[in-house]
Order: structure tokens, then C-alpha cells, then sequence
């Protein structure tokens, strides 16, 4: 009976010592998990998921901040946030998957869409479950700007995006990867060019309630598909001051696509800019809309004279590098694309 009375102590005894040492384990991995959580790094990982429920107002406030103290606290590399404004589908998203192909660590992909549109990108694709909260854009009106500012401060939770480039489902790409990441990361200044135009759909859309914030002599007008870097997005995301007036007094015929952003960086970092697109488009064709090419129009001639007949300035020096991207590219220009795309594009 003494022998099974010792037996019997002996296991409640190393049970108990197992529970403690459990217990002890889970704690310890409890205070780790904790430790990481108020890491550097662990603070500055993107969510993983794009969906959130922050309406616009907490997302330009949490998306604007900006680490004060200089020097980079933990190792990042740089990445480019391809950001597509768009109404549903992204027909060329195979010439896109080409271009991405290899260079995960590199860029970021946000997709603004119409709300109830569900894409149907397979899990292997780059464009798999990038959407983010979306609402209704409606042409010429200040929803657009609301969507590219939404588009911008979505890509600035993710500390890694240091480039932000705003695309259409119809732009396509006119290099490859390492040259369109090597151009942007190492470009001094932005891409966008608030341009003067006094004519009547120019200044001849001012109103003179813009005053005082927006002089008519500072009155600029630009493209809509424009390039920034990370402290000009935030510039365009905390913007309270020209908000109001360009959402009160700016009004079709006055396009805020055209007129916002150009104008307001023109007052508030004109040294940033490099007064030019790196977006080709065709305007030769009389209209409200630039070009669409079709195709039809997809020769290997016709996308040279794209890439190669231009000169521009790049960062004080002068450059035959000057389009980046292109639109408006149709559907039906995919097959001729995908098979000019290695000779010509090297992607």
C-alpha cells in the first residue's frame, strides 16, 4: 500500500510540475507576443487585409502622420503604390501581372472601384483582395478627388510606400519594372504639372469665391493621373484649408480633377514638382477625352514613337526617358500588347 501511496504522489507531483511549466510557457509567450506588438516594426506593418471600417475622415487623420524624429529608425525597403481608379474590371490587369512579375517586395497595388463590385482575381494574382472601401465618383465632380485622396491615404498606412502613382484600368506601362522603379524612387520631384491656362477653360473657370485662400493668380490646372512622392501625398491628405472653397465653389463647368490638386500644390509646394506628366496621352482628337486606342491602333511603330521621341529634364539633366505610362488603352488592344510587350517594353 506504501509503494502505491508513492506512486500515486509521485504522478499528482509531475502533473502539477507540467501545469506550472504550461502555464509559465504560455505566459512567456504572452508578454513576447506583447513585446512585439509595440515593436517598430510590428507598428509600421501594412494591414494585411485592405477592407476596414474608418470612414474618410479617420483615415485622412490616421494616414497623415508623420514620424518626426530623423533617421530610419527600423530597416524598410522603398516601395511604389500603384494605385487604380476605377469602375469595376481592370481588363489589361494581364500586361500588368507581366510587369509585377518578380518584384513582390517592391510596390504596393490599391484599387479603388464602385461599391458592390467584387473582382474575380485568382489568389496567385497581384491584384488578389487589393480593394479598399469605396464609394460613388462621379465624373467632374469633387467625388473623384475624394477618391484619389482616399486612394493616396490608404497606401500612406503602409510606411514602405514612398512613391504613389495614380492609374486608370485603361493605362498600360511603357518600361519595365526595374526602370520604372529606379526613375521614381531616385526622381528628386514629383509628377504633376499645374499649368497656367488663361483661356476660358482655364482661368475662365475661376470663381472669385475661392478668395482668400486661392488667388486667381494662382489659379492651375493639370492632369489628373499624376505621380507623387510620400510627402506631397500627405500634403494632398491632411488638406483642410482648400477643401472646402474648391468643394463649395468649384462646380461643373470648373472640374475639380483638373484644378484641386494642381492649384493646391502650386501654392503649397511648387518646389516639388516637376511641372510634367510621365502619363502619355493623346489629345490631338478634338473633345473632353483624350484618345482611346484600340486594337487596330497597336503597332510596334506606334509605341516607339511613344518611348522614344520625346526630351524632357530629369532630375537637372536632359532625358529621352519621359512617359512611364500610357492611356487610354481599349480591351481589345490586350492580344497586341502582351505580344509587342517583351521586345519593346522588356517585361
Amino acid at each position: 500500500m506504501k509503494i502505491l501511496y508513492f506512486l500515486l504522489c509521485f504522478l499528482l507531483l509531475s502533473v502539477g510540475v507540467r501545469i506550472l511549466q504550461t502555464r509559465r510557457n504560455f505566459s512567456n509567450n504572452n508578454n513576447n507576443e506583447e513585446k512585439d506588438n509595440t515593436s517598430l516594426s510590428n507598428m509600421i506593418n501594412p494591414m494585411s487585409i485592405l477592407l476596414h471600417q474608418m470612414n474618410d475622415t479617420q483615415l485622412f487623420w490616421k494616414s497623415s502622420f508623420i514620424p518626426r524624429i530623423k533617421g530610419n529608425q527600423i530597416h524598410r525597403m522603398p516601395k511604389i503604390a500603384f494605385m487604380f481608379l476605377t469602375q469595376g474590371p481592370l481588363p489589361l490587369h494581364p500586361l500588368w501581372e507581366k510587369f509585377f512579375e518578380g518584384h513582390r517586395s517592391l510596390y504596393s497595388i490599391y484599387i479603388h472601384s464602385l461599391p458592390g463590385y467584387v473582382p474575380d482575381f485568382p489568389l496567385s494574382s497581384s491584384f488578389y483582395q487589393r480593394q479598399i472601401p469605396s464609394q460613388v465618383t462621379k465624373w467632374g465632380e469633387i467625388s473623384l478627388c475624394d477618391a484619389e485622396r482616399r486612394l493616396l491615404a490608404n497606401a500612406l498606412l503602409d510606411i514602405s510606400n514612398e512613391r504613389f502613382v495614380l492609374l486608370s484600368e485603361s493605362c498600360i506601362l511603357l518600361r519595365n519594372f526595374t526602370t520604372v522603379y529606379n526613375y521614381l524612387i531616385e526622381s528628386r520631384h514629383s509628377f504633376l504639372y499645374p499649368y497656367n491656362d488663361q483661356g476660358p477653360d482655364g482661368r475662365g473657370r475661376y470663381h472669385p469665391g475661392l478668395l482668400p485662400e486661392v488667388n486667381i493668380s494662382y489659379w492651375r490646372k493639370g492632369s489628373q493621373w499624376f505621380e507623387v512622392n510620400r510627402e506631397v501625398a500627405i500634403e494632398i491628405v491632411k488638406d483642410t484649408k482648400y477643401y472646402p472653397k474648391f468643394e463649395k465653389f468649384c462646380k461643373p463647368r470648373c472640374y475639380n480633377d483638373e484644378h484641386y490638386f494642381p492649384t493646391m500644390l502650386y501654392i503649397e509646394k511648387p518646389n516639388l514638382l516637376a511641372n510634367r506628366s510621365i502619363t502619355y496621352v493623346d489629345w490631338s482628337r478634338r473633345g473632353s477625352h483624350p484618345a482611346t486606342f484600340e486594337g487596330n491602333d497597336i503597332t510596334d511603330v506606334f509605341l516607339k514613337k511613344i518611348i522614344d521621341e520625346q526630351s524632357c529634364e530629369y532630375n537637372g539633366k536632359t532625358t529621352h526617358i519621359c512617359f512611364l505610362f500610357a492611356r487610354k488603352f481599349a480591351p481589345s488592344s490586350l492580344d497586341s500588347l502582351l505580344r509587342l510587350a517583351p521586345q519593346l517594353f522588356w517585361y
